[in-house]
């Protein structure tokens, strides 16, 4: 049994009148993690030296417990009688900018009824504490965790905010950028100024002879605007690594100190009212030379760590993995062997998102198919985040030998990616911006608003009613798939509007360098206020989508059980699983990628157990269809859902 779980058994012996007092809870998780925790820390740590740093966490963790609201404290204990709260039906998340959404904090606070109207309930807030001024990744670069960047408002402001989310039931996301820091954070700026201790707290070295040996292993991230890995810093006459951009200095986990510090540091951020804690860049934790520093054991060790330390303190919150690498690399997270669903609750399904990508681009969908039917299940008490688009690039790390695998060059079928959606090419109907182009490797990435890359910008320009609808139905078609599949789905800001690229930032001499501003756009209100007015593509792709949302939420089927099944049809176009219920019931779901009408026999669709009668009814256009001469006809980039009762 996890952790996770067997907390939940706890707290229903609570429950029944045991015990329900928050202390007396909190020391009762303590001590049902402390075995754990110990092995933790002392296999990433060696005991030799760090006894006293294992005493100091002992004594460490009430007082930051003692610090957390009572409100906190009760939701705490409300949510661990739920199972497995977060795989609900019922959450539909956004990720949005607060600036670019309504301008601040209070802006936002303003705004909740069009999120509520919508259907979203989780919310995802990119950056919002202090960071430099100029090129700052986006707020990534952090110079403080908990303190409000002004121009978002106040710490009141926020505060306030998440008061009021509480009470609408709205959950919060928020980044914790645990790999990095600023070179302007504070500890950072102690160690500019000679301080050794805090120099202790970054990698950092008095000439090249280390960081020329990490050089050997370590890839570029940003191999355009940062290359290399290590930046000199005159002040201190030591080079810093600095893994991500030359303003962000790696922080040194192999320093205990520095998991104390950040342990605070987090359980201060979630005081806050963040319900869900985005690990950012969590794959970079440990370094190690003669590896590329990625995904190594003692990051998995580190995380549980982190994530056993909160389940004792704020068991309410959960953590979230922003790791984007392979399928089977992504699986380790949710923790492996013996912390098997003891490490993140939650991990972005983001070689998922890449392969529809690659099936829109291609029409067929055997590489979906091929990964899904090789990749091993997750453990039951996991879930995804299932996302179409967000802040970030679309990366191409899909599995060489599965590519091999359908009898294609991985290296010229991520070419013909690049093609069909950054080179203007004018068979492509996309329109995206190349990020990060690599010249030693010729590699790349994909930047662009789902809009612009389903080919809704270019049939504005060529003023293209047929290419427009095709892009309206691939727009609905690919948010039908995250709403059904498995997991939160999370529609990023300005999507469920149709929001075209953004060129703006061509203009702005801090954000030119980084093409994924090019889908970081700012939300058009006048747009919401034509919605029920004219048929423009916003108002068709909002109300065709809130629909959907609608229709999830009341489907039970859609949470996330490890009830995903696909199943194969012999169509290389269409993709076709099913969300088996508790009762023998369940839900179909249809799609087809390919720009033609496309079939399916009705000996295939009695194979997934439906069969019976040859007249079905199509949840989301709540149509009758029927199987005529034995097929079923789905209509380009169609979605159907089909309920078997």
């Amino acid at each position: 049994m996890n952790q996770s779980a067997l907390h939940q058994l706890l707290s229903s012996t609570s429950a029944r009148g045991i015990e329900k007092d928050p202390v007396k809870a909190f020391e009762r998780r303590l001590a049902t993690n402390l075995t754990l925790i110990n092995s933790l820390f002392f296999s990433i740590y060696p005991e030799t030296y760090s006894g006293a740093f294992f005493l100091e966490l002992l004594n460490l963790m009430p007082k930051l417990f003692a610090k957390r609201s009572n409100d906190l404290r009760l939701q705490d204990l409300e949510r661990l009688e739920e199972v497995s709260w977060y795989q609900s039906e019922k959450i539909v998340g956004m990720q949005l900018y607060v600036d670019h959404f309504n301008t601040d904090l209070k802006g936002l606070e303003k705004r909740l009824d069009y999120l509520d109207r919508l259907g979203i309930n989780f919310i995802h807030l990119m950056p919002l504490t202090t960071r430099p001024d100029g090129p700052n990744d986006g707020g990534y670069a952090v110079n403080s965790y908990t303190e409000i960047d002004p121009k978002f408002g106040s710490r009141e402001d926020f505060l306030e905010l998440t008061k009021i989310m509480r009470s609408r039931k709205m959950l919060l996301m928020l980044d914790f950028v645990l790999n990095h820091t600023s070179d302007e954070f504070e500890w950072a700026k102690k160690a500019l100024n000679g301080q050794h201790k805090y120099q202790e707290y970054y990698y950092t070295y008095p000439d090249r002879t280390v960081p020329d040996a990490f050089e050997t292993s370590l890839p570029e991230v940003f191999p355009e605007t940062s290359p290399g890995n290590f930046t000199y810093r005159r002040e201190m006459d030591r080079w810093v690594m600095t893994v991500f951009n030359s303003y962000q200095w790696d922080l040194n986990y192999k320093n205990p100190e520095v998991f104390l510090e950040m342990l605070t540091k987090l359980m201060e951020l979630v005081d806050m009212g963040v319900d869900v804690v985005r690990f950012d860049a969590l794959a970079f934790l440990w370094k190690k030379q003669g590896t590329n520093s990625q995904n190594l054991p003692e990051t998995h060790l580190l995380i549980t760590l982190f994530r056993m330390c909160l389940q004792v303190m704020a068991p309410g919150v959960v953590v979230l993995a922003e790791a984007i690498v392979s399928p089977y690399e992504i699986l380790k997270y949710f923790g492996e062997d013996n912390r098997r669903g003891n490490e993140c609750e939650i991990a972005y399904n983001a070689n998922f998102m890449a392969l529809l990508w690659n099936s829109i681009a291609t029409t067929k969908t055997n590489l979906l198919y091929h990964n899904l039917l090789t990749l091993p299940s997750k453990p039951r008490e996991v879930t995804w985040v299932n996302y179409i688009r967000c802040h970030d690039d679309i990366g191409l790390g899909f599995d060489d030998g599965l590519i091999r695998d359908m009898g294609w060059d991985p290296w010229q079928h991520r070419g013909f990616l690049l093609d069909y959606y950054c080179r203007g090419l004018p068979w492509s109907p996309a329109i995206g911006v190349e990020f990060m182009h690599n010249p030693k490797t010729g590699d790349g990435r994909i930047a662009g608003s789902t809009a612009s890359l389903l080919g809704l910008e270019k049939a504005l320009i060529n003023q293209d009613e047929n290419l427009l609808r095709a892009s309206i139905d691939k727009i609905i078609l690919m948010h039908a798939i995250i709403l059904s599949c498995g997991g939160i789905p999370v529609v990023y800001g300005g999507d469920e509007l149709a929001t075209l690229n953004d060129y703006s930032y061509l203009k702005d001499v801090d954000k030119r360098e980084d093409s994924r501003w090019v889908n970081r756009p700012k939300m058009d209100w006048r747009l919401v206020d034509l919605l029920d007015t004219e048929a423009s593509p916003a108002s068709v792709v909002y109300t065709r989508l809130k629909h959907l949302i609608g229709l999830r939420k009341v489907t039970p089927e859609f949470a996330d059980r490890n009830n995903f099944v696909p199943h194969q049809t012999g169509n290389p176009h269409l993709l076709v699983f099913e969300r088996p219920g508790d009762k023998g019931d369940g839900i179909l779901v249809l799609c087809n990628f390919d720009g033609e009408r496309q079939v399916l026999n009705y000996d295939r669709f009695a194979q997934f157990g439906y069969a019976g009668n040859r007249e079905f009814v199509d949840l989301v256009s709540n149509e009758i269809f029927t199987l005529e001469s034995g097929l079923l006809q789905l209509q380009p980039y169609q979605v159907i859902w089909v309920r078997r009762s």
